[in-house]
């Protein structure tokens, strides 16, 4: 069962959620909201273009891949021998790359930055880093980690391939900390290539559920 219910927000139960991808509207960023919302299957995103409505998602049909399932090409592994890729060294920079190389449809505001940020430090967040051979991040993700639980966030890419090594490197280390479920909130055509899948929102609970054992 989630151990996070420490909120001082009313979320509605998930037996209450209307059939829809946004269940609720309101509350904030602080770490004990965001640690309720991912343990009891939402994450938080605008609602509206000028970023003044939070809501709080959970699709009715989730993106989840598979820690055994990932679909690694050739182009791939050559591409991983031009790249160094380390872990949580610069976890605010990856979040503020996320939020500045997207041309659309970009939700990461300097709020959400602070709000991972400390999510971060608290220690239920990590980074993915890719480094080219100069060692500038050219790629890498970041997403919210409890227990064998991991929900990404977003990833990007400045180089071929570099956002791929990135989740390459992340199920690598999912698996041998037994994790059990890798979360990608919606299955977009770049993660489907990748081997992720949907699954319903019932099950995804309980996949979350199982998780957070």
């Amino acid at each position: 069962m989630p151990r996070f219910d420490d909120c001082r927000w009313r979320f509605p139960p998930a037996e209450k959620w209307p059939d829809d991808e946004v269940v609720a509207v309101g509350a904030d960023l602080e770490t004990d909201t965001l640690l309720y919302a991912y343990t009891h299957g939402m994450f938080p995103m605008h609602i509206d273009r000028m970023r003044e409505t939070l809501g709080w998602w959970s699709p009715l049909e989730r993106g989840v891949l598979p820690l055994d399932g990932l679909r690694v090409t050739r182009s791939m592994r050559r591409s991983a021998r031009d790249f160094t890729v380390t872990f949580d060294s610069e976890f605010r920079r990856v979040v503020e790359l996320c939020g500045t190389t997207h041309r659309e449809g970009n939700w990461i505001t300097d709020e959400f930055v602070r709000a991972y940020s400390r999510l971060h430090d608290a220690g239920h967040a990590m980074s993915v880093e890719v480094r080219d051979a100069d060692g500038h991040i050219v790629g890498g993700l970041y997403g919210v980690r409890i227990d064998r639980f991991f929900a990404g966030e977003s990833m990007f890419h400045l180089r071929t391939d570099a956002s791929k090594v990135a989740v390459m490197h992340l199920v690598d280390r999912l698996r041998a900390e037994g994790c059990t479920l890798l979360d990608t909130q919606w299955c977009t055509s770049h993660l489907e290539s990748l081997g992720c899948i949907e699954v319903p929102r019932t099950d995804y609970l309980r996949m979350l559920a199982g998780a957070l054992d």
